[in-house]
């Protein structure tokens, strides 16, 4: 994965599962690896499904989902596994997008509101990272919302975060304009 912000290469995140320990979240490392450095790093293993890694654009913070309350919801901790971990949603959430600064995550709440919560995260030798109070921004309409049990994502935002694009189940497709998309639109100025 590159980075958009910076061009360089990024580490990689991916779900596995386990017998014991369910769905985990792991890295492979691509950042400054020589091809022998590339081995895949368990992140998080619990008794709880963890999935949906998402690194900090500085590779400091992981978000990921994980039903350790009892529903899917979003949580950080620190990159690499340190002390500490925030539960960012609040009433269920998934499928974790971090702004391009990292001033901001976004996630897919339980009623189907893409949702935006401003972080503030410090590095050192206690991390620190708090999460804001997380605020609405509009109705997804995704597929099925809450089922994703995986590391599919259902939308990708921009580096400034104020423009999305969502795979939708067509609920209001009555409201919104239809996409026309030309392909080989080359060969027509030929003719």
């Amino acid at each position: 994965m590159i980075d958009p912000n910076n061009g360089r290469e990024m580490d990689d995140t991916y779900t596995r599962i386990n017998p014991e320990t369910n769905l985990d979240v792991w890295v492979l490392p691509l950042i400054e690896a020589t091809s022998s450095d590339r081995k895949p790093l368990a992140f998080l293993q619990t008794k709880f499904n963890e999935s949906q890694g998402q690194l900090s654009p500085d590779s400091h913070w992981m978000a990921y989902t994980s039903d350790e309350s009892g529903q899917r919801e979003v949580y950080v901790r620190p990159f690499p596994p340190g002390d500490g971990w925030w539960r960012i949603s609040t009433a269920g959430g998934e499928q974790p997008r971090w702004r391009g600064d990292g001033k901001e995550l976004f996630y897919a709440a339980a009623n189907g509101k893409m949702t935006a919560v401003p972080v503030k995260a410090l590095l050192g030798s206690k991390p620190s990272f708090e999460p804001g109070v997380p605020i609405p921004l509009f109705d997804s309409h995704m597929l099925s919302p809450g089922t994703t049990i995986n590391d599919t994502f259902q939308y990708d935002v921009t580096a400034d975060g104020k423009r999305f694009l969502v795979v939708t189940n067509g609920d209001g497709a009555a409201s919104s304009p239809p996409l026309t998309m030309w392909v080989n639109w080359t060969a027509g100025l030929k003719r």
